[in-house]
Order: structure tokens, then C-alpha cells, then sequence
């Protein structure tokens, strides 16, 4: 077999392990769950009326849902943060550099594993935002193709970034402490108020950052309103992100054990 079928077989099986292990521990992807859920009632329900302006709870519900798919992917990301960092530590990594498989494949298998499960995240939690009300009656079948595609292109960008702070983190605990900015980030973005309703000191810890134009891409698509260019911006984090991301935890990863 040539090297690369070789690795496409070794991660193949490393991603149906990751699979197993979330299928038989699915608390903590709920328990992750649980924040983006959380933020969606709370804000449409308890802070809906106000924080809409008057234009009403139902104009807000739409505004806030692509934001929170977005918080979804932070927020599912820190479990693969989490779960590299215990295969690390409980020795199954060095085992598996034992054996006679690819090496790279251990952490495609994370990756490609964490991608799907948080691609399935977003749906469930885009299923709630459905039940509240949410409704995308404008978008074609182009722009939902897109916005699948920007969702999973945010998704690996995140997981390459989780997976290296798993890579580097010491312990679990430490891993989740780590990872915690991915949810924090879309708190001071325009997930839930525009960018010109923030304070003019703000505006700018707002904007330059990740989660803000692929926040306002999404809502674009789904919604019909301008994009601008917020579609390139989100691109280059992504592409930037995986690079780093990739680059950082391939080098942690071939360091030599201590």
C-alpha cells in the first residue's frame, strides 16, 4: 500500500475510536451543549424584547441564531481540547507512536472525529433556534450550501486550534481552562448587538477577531442582509487558523516525549 492509503486507513480507524469513545461518553459534548442552548433562551426569551430595539422578540430571534450556531462550534471545540489532552496523558499516545501506523493519522482522527461531532451540534442547537421561532425564508440553495460550508470550514479551523492547546496543556482541567477564549470570543463580538451599539473604544476588540465577520457572513446568508466584505475576512481566519493550528499541533505533537 502506498503512504498515503496507509494513512487515509490509519485515520479512518482513529476517527471511528474518537466516534466510539463520544458515543459511549456523550456528557461532556451535552454538557458543552448546554452553553450555547443556555445563552439562546436566555437572550430570546428573558432579554428578547429589550435588546430588540422594538422591533420584537421574533426580529431578535433572528438576529442572535447565527451567532449562537457560531458560539456552538467555540463551544463544542474545548471536548476535543479536552479529549487530545487525555490521550496524551494517560499514555495511549505513546503506545500508539509504537506501533506501525501513521503517525499523523492520531491526530486526523481527533480532528476529522471533532468536526462532525460539532457540524451535529449546530444542527441541534439550530433545531431549537427553528422551535423559537427562527425561520431563513429568503436563502437559496446557494447561500445554504455556503453557509454549511462556512460552518465547517469554522469548525476545522477551531478544532485545529483546540487540538493544540490539548497538545500543550498539562492535564484535562488545564485543557478546558485553555480553550475557554473560543466561547468567550463570541461574547464580545456581534453575535448579540451590532457592532455601532458598542461603546466607540470597543468597536474595535469587537471587530478584529475571528467570530465577528463569520458571524455577519452567516447572517448574511441566511437572513439576506450585507455581507460586505466580511465573506473574505472569514475566509482568511479560517485559512489562517487551520495553517496555524495545523503547523502548531504537528510540531507539539513530534516533539520528543519528556
Amino acid at each position: 500500500m502506498s503512504s498515503i492509503s496507509l494513512a487515509v486507513r490509519d485515520s479512518s480507524t482513529m476517527l471511528r475510536r474518537n466516534l466510539l469513545h463520544a458515543r459511549r461518553y456523550p456528557s461532556l459534548t451535552l454538557n458543552l451543549l448546554l452553553t450555547p442552548v443556555m445563552m439562546l433562551l436566555l437572550f430570546v426569551y428573558i432579554f428578547g424584547d429589550t435588546m430588540s430595539g422594538g422591533a420584537g422578540r421574533s426580529a431578535y430571534t433572528a438576529y442572535i441564531v447565527p451567532g449562537i450556531l457560531l458560539m456552538t462550534i467555540g463551544s463544542t471545540v474545548i471536548g476535543t481540547a479536552v479529549s487530545v489532552s487525555t490521550d496524551m496523558n494517560e499514555g495511549i499516545i505513546a503506545r500508539f507512536r509504537t506501533m506501525a501506523i501513521h503517525r499523523s493519522s492520531i491526530l486526523f482522527g481527533h480532528v476529522v472525529g471533532s468536526v462532525l461531532q460539532t457540524i451535529i451540534s449546530v444542527v441541534l442547537v439550530g433545531a431549537v433556534g427553528v422551535a423559537m421561532g427562527f425561520r431563513s425564508t429568503d436563502a437559496t440553495v446557494l447561500e445554504w450550501l455556503a453557509a454549511f460550508g462556512l460552518l465547517a470550514m469554522v469548525a476545522l479551523a477551531f478544532t485545529w486550534i483546540a487540538v493544540g492547546m490539548g497538545l500543550g496543556s498539562p492535564n484535562a482541567e488545564a485543557a478546558s481552562n485553555n480553550a475557554m477564549p473560543l466561547i468567550l470570543l463570541p461574547l464580545i463580538s456581534s453575535a448579540f448587538v451590532p457592532l455601532d451599539s458598542m461603546p466607540g473604544w470597543f468597536q474595535p476588540i469587537a471587530e478584529y477577531q475571528p467570530f465577528t465577520p463569520a458571524i455577519e457572513t452567516l447572517r448574511g446568508l441566511l437572513l439576506g442582509t450585507e455581507i460586505g466584505n466580511n465573506w473574505w475576512i472569514a475566509l482568511a481566519w479560517c485559512l489562517g487558523l487551520t495553517v496555524l493550528g495545523y503547523r502548531w499541533s504537528k510540531a507539539q505533537f513530534n516533539r520528543d516525549p519528556k
